[in-house]
């Protein structure tokens, strides 16, 4: 294939998709297989949502939209934010993309240089360090185990940065940990950017509506933080919107401009219908969407106590998204010396799940319960099984 662009040779599909198809095809050839691969919700979007959606093609919203959004949606993105993340921005400071990815590939663009550092914890979510290096950056990932409740800290961030270094790019909650940065583990980050200027931020806070009674804070809104980041959020994971293809973020109005005019040169706006639906669910609030939370909080309880069932399996429930991300580094062996081995055998045994790997963490697995509670218990007891069979055979 050498026709190909060396930056598209440089690319691989994203473990989580991966495994996904893996999962899907031994299903389709008539295994018995329960997915717990895929970051999506299993609920249906809420009427109000399809609703409005539906009334936008009875009205015809069916051309060319603005590159950056409607501005009623870009309205509805800025009340949002205020209302809960205290943030105050204007609706040209708001872009409106196909995905909160879409959102992120556009921030790398306007801001990486080749040679440019950016820092990306470990944990991260999959698309993070590719994107950065598709744009010519140089990933620098120090690593945050469960032993620290996978959050860098302060002393690890001081270490990370250089004068090359241009952003730091995390998410809270965490994909794949669920991991959530308090005020004052912030506010450690903070004190150590203030001290270097010349980084910026992004903060991914697409699972914010779903956590645990924690609370969520944005980045943006610690002293000095709002003229240097850029906050990323959309509706696929909070309010079950995942097809729909939304996401959006607010950022100082020059860097909103680049994103724009990058996003004129690929996609152009996103889809009409899309917009006329996120007006609805923004101006719904978080507590329209809570009975998702609940069914999380339950089957977050049942995976995590199940899989306690697996004798050298380090659990941590999560403080936010939907994953266990567990630490299986104790199963490791000559013959199955990565987390990805473990997946494979996991996959023998009836469970797709993704390995650490894809996430800048050999050892760990990532589990994720947005499957319903039946699935999960028989999928448990597979993943027992078979870890305490690899126990025995070891």
């Amino acid at each position: 294939m050498l026709f190909l662009s060396q930056r598209v040779e440089s690319l691989a599909l994203p473990m989580t998709i991966e495994m996904t198809k893996k999962s899907r095809a031994l299903q389709e050839a008539g295994h018995d297989i329960i997915s717990l691969s895929l970051g999506e919700p299993d609920f249906d979007t809420p009427d109000f949502a399809k609703a409005a959606g539906m009334d936008g093609i009875a009205q015809n919203f069916s051309h060319y939209m603005p590159v950056p959004g409607y501005v009623d949606l870009r309205q509805a993105v800025c009340e949002k934010f205020q209302r809960d993340n205290g943030l105050s921005y204007h609706p040209d400071e708001i872009i409106v993309s196909t995905g909160a990815k879409q959102s992120i590939a556009n921030l790398m663009m306007a801001l990486v240089n080749p040679g440019d550092e950016v820092i990306i914890p470990a944990p991260y979510w999959v698309s993070y360090a590719d994107l950065a290096e598709f744009v010519g950056g140089t990933v620098v990932s120090p690593k945050a185990g469960i032993h620290q409740d996978f959050k860098l800290t302060a002393a690890q961030l001081e270490q990370s940065i250089s004068p090359r270094t241009k952003l730091l790019i995390f998410s809270s909650p965490n994909n794949p940990s669920g991991a959530m940065y308090s005020r004052t583990e912030l506010e450690a980050l903070a004190e150590v950017l203030r001290a270097h200027p010349h980084v910026w931020i992004i903060s991914d806070e697409i699972y914010e509506y779903i956590q645990y009674g924690v609370e969520h804070v944005s980045m943006a809104s610690l002293s000095g933080m709002r003229e240097r980041t850029a906050t990323v959020n959309g509706l696929s994971k909070g309010f079950a919107m995942t097809g729909w293809r939304l996401g959006y973020m607010g950022a100082p109005v020059e860097l909103a401009k680049a994103c724009e005019k990058i996003q004129s040169q690929i996609t152009s706006g996103a889809s009409s219908i899309a917009q006329r639906a996120a007006i609805a669910a923004l101006k719904s609030g978080p507590e329209s969407v809570q009975y998702m939370v609940d069914a999380f909080t339950s089957r977050r309880r049942l995976l995590a106590d199940a899989l306690r069932g697996a004798e050298k399996l380090v659990v941590k429930a999560p403080e936010g998204a939907f994953y266990l991300f567990v630490d299986a580094s104790a199963y490791l062996s000559k013959a199955h010396p990565t987390a990805l081995d473990l997946c494979m055998q996991l996959l023998v045994g009836g469970v797709a799940a993704v390995p650490g790997e894809a996430f800048g963490l050999d050892g760990y697995i990532r589990f994720s319960y947005a499957a319903s509670e039946e699935d999960l218990r028989r999928a448990a007891e597979r993943i027992v099984r078979t870890l305490n069979g690899l126990n025995s055979a070891s």
